[in-house]
């Protein structure tokens, strides 16, 4: 990267704990193993619900031994750090059985956490009993285009934030379990761009959220397009839309699918890409009176979002658990984002906008049922 003093990707302070990975399906082979090989975080055993997945993805990262059950994993003395993709009715009960394992001294989970607020209220809950570090895999907060706008707002190069906007139009893969839920786009993909907006600006005071149904998407669901904009104490609105349709595709038609972002402050603007739909590094440029004499200035890198942002997400979680202190990723911070997500869902199903409380309970509906 250029010298701009940002710094895309974190460093990696600790990679000494052994990981035993749960799942072997996209996220898991594709992401979460790629960036560890990348990174060196070791990875002693995998399991899967189906044993021959797991024994592929082992053969293709040279992942010494695959357990036949995830409990045979979790049970397994010599996994220190658990990592578990697996679909969120199923994750709550191998997290309870992993925090009752002396051995297991972290435990990095998937979004959403569980089916409904109040269960990942209580495993929160539970995992501060055990006094173990519980984080949810955010890992858009380790995009490097986001990480890099934090550190301009943080040392207020754009001045005091007035406006932003993360503007999707791409087909997402709606993994096959998701059939079976009633909620679709804010809980899988609004969740991302809800939870980077928190972390860029803090808790919003409102919340509107307006949803009609995907044409693409065959089965059925509730929320297929979204439109979410939030307000904040600051002043700060904020806009995040996911156009999951993103327009008729086919051979002939000419793809356009993209995520871009914007941010308008009182002393600059910065505006960039998540390159997630096109497979290329994400982007951001910023202009600011205070740092460039109002001229656009262009910093790069050679990371991307999937698979490096994973190297973040799973090194804050190392770092937690050896030096006590609570994972920049906590399983509390993440009961927040759930918050906001079901305070969205509220103003869909009451057609207008609520005021938003992270410690009040919004949860009219019981979240996600199969």
């Amino acid at each position: 990267m250029n010298d701009l003093s940002l710094i895309p990707d974190p460093p990696i302070r600790c990679a000494e704990f052994r990981i035993g990975a749960i799942g072997a399906g996209m996220i898991m082979a594709d992401c979460h193993l790629a960036a560890y090989e990348e990174a060196g975080f070791p990875v002693a055993a995998i399991a899967s619900r189906t044993l021959a997945n797991a024994e592929r993805v082992a053969k293709r990262y040279g992942i010494a031994r695959v357990l036949e059950t995830p409990e045979a994993l979790i049970a397994d003395s010599d996994i220190e750090i658990l990592d578990i993709a697996y679909p969120p009715d199923l994750q709550p009960a191998l997290i309870r059985a992993a925090l009752k394992q002396p051995h297991i001294k972290g435990i990095l989970v998937q979004k959403p956490l569980a089916l409904s607020l109040s269960q990942a209220r209580a495993l929160c809950d539970e995992a501060r009993a055990a006094g173990k570090p519980l984080s949810v895999n955010q890992n858009m907060r380790y995009d490097q285009s986001m990480r890099c706008l934090k550190q301009l707002l943080d040392r207020g190069a754009l001045g005091d934030p007035v406006f932003a906007q993360i503007d999707m139009h791409a087909i997402p893969h709606w993994q096959g379990f998701l059939e079976g839920y009633d909620r679709l786009t804010l809980s899988n993909m609004s969740v991302h761009h809800l939870d980077a907006l928190r972390f860029l600006f803090g808790e919003p005071e409102t919340v509107t959220s307006l949803t009609r149904t995907d044409p693409r998407t065959a089965f059925a669901h509730r929320d297929g397009i979204v439109v979410t904009t939030l307000g904040f104490a600051s002043g700060v609105m904020a806009l995040s839309l996911e156009d999951v349709w993103s327009g008729p595709r086919a051979e002939e038609y000419d793809d356009d699918q993209h995520i871009r972002w914007r941010v308008e402050g009182s002393k600059g603007v910065a505006r960039g890409t998540i390159g997630w739909p096109t497979g290329a590094a994400s982007t951001l440029e910023y202009a600011s009176r205070i740092e460039t004499d109002g001229q656009w200035v262009s910093p790069t890198w050679d990371t991307m979002w999937f698979p490096h942002a994973f190297i973040g997400v799973m090194e804050q979680l190392q770092f937690a658990v050896k030096t006590g202190k609570p994972p920049a990723l906590s399983v509390a911070d993440n009961v927040r984002t759930m918050a906001l997500v079901e305070a969205a869902y509220q103003s869909i199903d009451e057609g207008r906008t609520v005021r938003f409380d992270p410690g009040q309970d919004q949860e009219r509906r019981g979240g996600m049922t199969t």
